[in-house]
């Protein structure tokens, strides 16, 4: 930044739990950025490694480093830093992520051409060990998008309907607009959080530009939460759809999309619960979750659908009372 007392063209808002091997290369590329003028926001969510050292570490004065008093999840940490921005732009950063030097100005330079409230960009997958990168989303498809509308946003986020969806793209917001709106990341979340803070920025009237470019890189990392679907992040997201809903009147086209992504989520949650009977060789589990959503059947991999059929035919009684759906239980998964 040339002048201390200048607005910043960015705050960069890295919330860290546990990561000081990566947090390094998050602040460095925040602080490479090119032709902005940019501060950085690292919140330590109550690490209990050398994650808050690794930020110290950093002698700039453009990077503040701030340590929650106790874990409370990337959107509770997200949000604490958001509160301290004072950039003209807010962009969130993953701890274990990093963006390109040219990222920010040319994201700015795509708002300024469309008046746009937030900017999405492609994404470069990094994956493990020395795999080639790859483009998350078409980049031909995406160049003929001029923005992304609340409808193709929740579409988009409908589950089991791609590997990738829009919510993993990390938007910048235009301060000014987070303030107005009252807009804040979800903190009951610890997947999807994303998804939430950008459908309620749509539905609050702002626009959402697309920058086709890929300026964020997106390492696949062993673990990572975001990969992980489990059962609980279900019943959460479910609880946070609802509560949107209750916020915010969707109309036509964006209501029917949210039926849609609605529905996905309860075929995942069957689908979650039948794999857990699975596991657990429940076959009354698996007769219940399969008849209360026969359609996560086909969400199974073969392995699975095999032991499925082993253990029906383990119980002849159970099989008996679903003579009617064995069928369909066989079916390819």
């Amino acid at each position: 930044m040339s002048d201390a007392s200048q607005q910043p063209d960015v705050t960069f808002v890295i919330a860290a739990y546990n990561a000081e091997q990566t947090l390094p290369r998050a602040i460095e590329s925040a602080l490479s950025q090119e032709s902005v003028d940019v501060e950085v926001i690292v919140i330590d969510d109550c690490s209990s490694d050398g994650t808050s050292a690794a930020a110290h570490a950093f002698d700039d004065r453009r990077v503040r480093v701030i340590r929650q008093s106790r874990n409370g999840g990337p959107g509770r940490a997200r949000n604490t830093g958001i509160a301290m921005a004072t950039g003209k732009w807010i962009a969130v950063v993953d701890a274990d992520d990093s963006v390109l030097p040219e990222r920010s100005a040319v994201m700015i330079a795509r708002a300024a051409e469309s008046g746009a409230d937030l900017v999405v960009d492609n994404l470069e997958v990094v994956p493990l060990g020395d795999g080639q990168h790859y483009r998350m989303f078409d980049s031909a498809n995406l160049s003929l998008r001029k923005e992304i509308t609340l409808t193709d946003y929740i579409d988009s986020n409908v589950i089991f309907r791609d590997t990738f969806n829009f919510g993993y793209m990390k938007p910048i917001f235009l301060r000014d607009f987070v303030l107005q709106h009252d807009l804040r990341f979800d903190e009951s979340l610890r997947i999807g959080e994303d998804y939430v803070m950008v459908v309620s920025a749509l539905a609050r009237g702002g626009r959402c530009a697309v920058e086709p470019s890929a300026g964020y890189l997106y390492h696949l990392m062993q673990g990572s939460i975001s990969r992980v679907l489990e059962l609980h992040h279900i019943e959460a997201m479910l609880a946070a759809d609802q509560a949107f809903l209750e916020r915010y009147a969707l109309k036509g086209s964006a209501l029917a999309a949210q039926y849609r992504r609605t529905s996905s989520l309860m075929e995942a949650r069957a689908f979650l619960v039948l794999v857990q009977a699975i596991k657990t060789r429940s076959p009354a589990g698996i007769i219940s979750a399969a008849v209360a959503h026969p359609a996560a059947l086909r969400h199974l991999r073969m392995p699975i659908a095999v032991r499925l059929q082993r253990l029906l035919d383990r119980s002849p009684a159970l099989s008996r009372r679903t003579a009617a759906r064995k069928r369909r239980l066989r079916q390819p998964g």
